[in-house]
């Protein structure tokens, strides 16, 4: 927070108008936490794509990251009453929307099988269980991640300048 900000020195529309954005950056912030959260999730499932042992036992079971929307919005009749009583919608509340990771799940599709009996991880037939897990569709996974992860980032960055353009106007 710039120290005029905290001086008291910006007047009360230039306050309101930076709290307004506070939501939208919260809101990003989630999305760019997600998306983060789901490359480390992906990239955990390409190191362990030929991992034939774990803890647990048996091999490695790919990873999913399952998002929820977080509904943190007034109704559109609180924001209209809200906006002609002069207040900023959202400010009262402790979330204000975005996206959230609310689980990473195991992909529950069976085991690919390869007949090795050699292998010390084969079972008595002599087939080893390998990973759930497909290169190709990793690598398309990690490729949406990462669009969205850069939509994200824009999506900040344009709010930065929105916010530097209504600043230059109150001086």
């Amino acid at each position: 927070v710039p120290p005029r900000f905290r001086e008291g020195r910006l007047g009360v529309g230039a306050r309101r108008f930076l709290m307004a954005f506070m939501s939208t950056i919260s809101i990003i912030g989630s999305g760019i936490t997600a998306q983060h959260l789901r490359l480390d999730v992906i990239s955990e499932n390409v190191t362990n794509m030929n991992t034939t042992r774990t803890e647990e036992g048996g091999a490695y079971r790919r990873k999913l990251t399952v998002f929820q929307a977080v509904d943190g919005r007034d109704t559109f009749r609180n924001v209209l009453a809200l906006t002609q009583n002069g207040m900023v919608s959202n400010v009262r509340h402790e979330n204000t929307g975005g996206v959230k990771v609310v689980e990473i799940a195991e992909d529950p599709s069976d085991f690919k099988l390869k007949y090795d009996p050699t292998d010390p991880d084969a079972n008595e037939e002599g087939y080893v269980e390998l990973p759930n897990v497909d290169l190709v569709m990793e690598v398309a996974d990690a490729m949406a991640a990462s669009q969205a992860y850069s939509a994200n980032v824009t999506a900040f960055n344009v709010l930065k300048s929105v916010i530097s353009s209504g600043l230059e106007i109150g001086r």
